[in-house]
């Protein structure tokens, strides 16, 4: 909407409406009638003595209360919430009235039967978490990286003069400087995917006092272990406080941080082979660069994915401080913040599209490339200096720097008169002269 305060919801809403399934309030909401509801079938399964003559049929409407979750049935919630003043006893509400409705008015008390709001809190959010980095975040990243493969693949014949430091360097190709990135990011999603989805499950202070209490002969400890990872496919976290650690989640935060910040070097590094026209960009018709320079094509998805990345970021390092601290047992910091775990996840899949974007206009300028080289013969220094300290020639270092070491222009005519000056056979001077700034580039793959 053109009157929402943050972009997420207006400028750039279409393109992470899809997160809207998985960080939104109605989201949020639906993930707790979930837990509720499975919760609920576990505790059937679990043959309580009280719960034995639950109707067999009656199983299906129970699932279809998650399973059909609409919008409407989010704002009964939240009607019900103005009353409760309590998001989570909100949706215990709501699941009691559907029971009501189904006939099964005396099971109903043993909707969050024993336990805490964190309970419903610590696995919906991790759940909704888990599955939209497995739906929607590492897809488009793969999506990308195998972008940034295929050009790494189709330019890897390309020689390009390196710049240390910004200054001509040993040559290397196209292709190579972007599989570096790659395989950083590779390298990361690896990491990423190993951190474990936990989850908290145990009641007002993890120690299932009411489970207990109610049913002592119980081991609701495994109850709860095989509940959280076969029902929800999450990990639980076995000794908590009333919430849980968030520590393997900081570290998914962190992981995902990891890789924005590979992806700002990455963004930076293209916008500067734009502006050295190494890459061109692709005209699109009817596209304005600048209000008052008629010519300009700007590299503006890539400064787009560095600012998004960015923002990701901040909000990625604040999560990732945040939510491993709670005074003693717990506190409320968490609740406002949680809710704001979306929000970089969204700024991460805008820049995510303005890479794919800006990558689908550059072309790669040779022309440019293969005369940069020629107009740097300079970076040969290296690879002659190099060959004579195997041949034993004294001072080949020493030698190669007073040559190259701040001089304007050496081209392929200075170095060759200097390789003939070389008190070095013949057959070694015919072995320099083979090297070109083109054809010195070493072999990475």
């Amino acid at each position: 909407m053109i009157t929402s305060i943050s972009p997420i919801d207006g400028r750039y809403q279409s393109k992470v409406k899809d997160l809207e399934e998985y960080f939104s309030e109605y989201a949020l909401i639906k993930y707790r009638v979930l837990i509720e509801v499975r919760y609920f079938i576990a505790l059937l399964d679990a043959n309580l003595p009280e719960l034995n003559s639950f109707p067999d049929d009656k199983v299906d409407q129970l699932l279809q209360i998650a399973d059909q979750f609409s919008v409407e049935d989010a704002e009964r919630i939240k009607e019900i919430e103005r009353t409760t003043n309590h998001d989570v006893k909100a949706v215990e509400y709501f699941i009691k009235e559907a029971f009501d409705q189904l006939g099964l008015e005396k099971y109903k008390e043993f909707i969050h039967f024993g336990l805490t709001s964190q309970d419903i809190n610590n696995t919906a959010i991790p759940l909704s978490l888990k599955q939209a980095t497995q739906h929607l975040y590492l897809p488009r990243l793969e999506e990308l990286i195998e972008r940034i493969t295929f050009f790494a693949e189709a330019w890897a014949d390309q020689s390009m003069l390196a710049r240390t430091h910004g200054q001509p360097a040993s040559p290397t190709s196209v292709g190579k400087e972007l599989r570096v990135f790659a395989e950083r990011l590779s390298n990361q999603m690896t990491q990423l995917k190993s951190v474990p989805h936990e989850a908290k499950f145990g009641g007002a202070t993890g120690n299932f006092n009411a489970h207990y209490v109610a049913y002592p002969q119980r081991d609701w400890t495994s109850f709860a272990n095989n509940f959280v990872s076969q029902q929800l496919g999450l990990k639980r976290q076995q000794t908590t406080t009333q919430i849980e650690h968030y520590d393997s989640m900081a570290s998914l935060f962190h992981g995902m941080a990891r890789i924005n910040t590979i992806l700002i070097d990455f963004a930076r590094d293209i916008w500067t082979y734009i502006s050295m026209d190494y890459f061109k960009q692709k005209v699109i018709a009817n596209e304005v660069g600048s209000s008052a320079m008629p010519h300009k094509v700007n590299p503006i998805d890539f400064e787009n994915a560095e600012g998004n990345l960015g923002l990701a970021n901040a909000l990625f390092n604040h999560l990732s401080a945040k939510l491993p601290i709670s005074r003693l047992q717990r506190d409320l910091t968490d609740s406002t913040v949680t809710r704001n775990i979306g929000v970089p996840v969204a700024h991460t899949m805008i820049a995510f599209a303005s890479l794919m974007k800006g990558l689908s206009k550059i072309e790669l300028n040779a022309m440019k490339i293969d005369s940069d080289l020629e107009d740097n013969w300079m970076v040969l220094a290296e690879a002659i200096q190099t060959v004579l300290r195997k041949e034993g020639y004294p001072n080949p270092y020493e030698t190669l720097k007073a040559l190259t070491r701040g001089q304007q222009k050496i081209g392929k005519e200075e170095i060759h008169l200097f390789i003939d000056e070389l008190e070095v056979s013949e057959e070694l001077k015919s072995y320099l002269k083979t090297f070109t700034p083109s054809n010195y580039t070493g072999k990475v793959f």
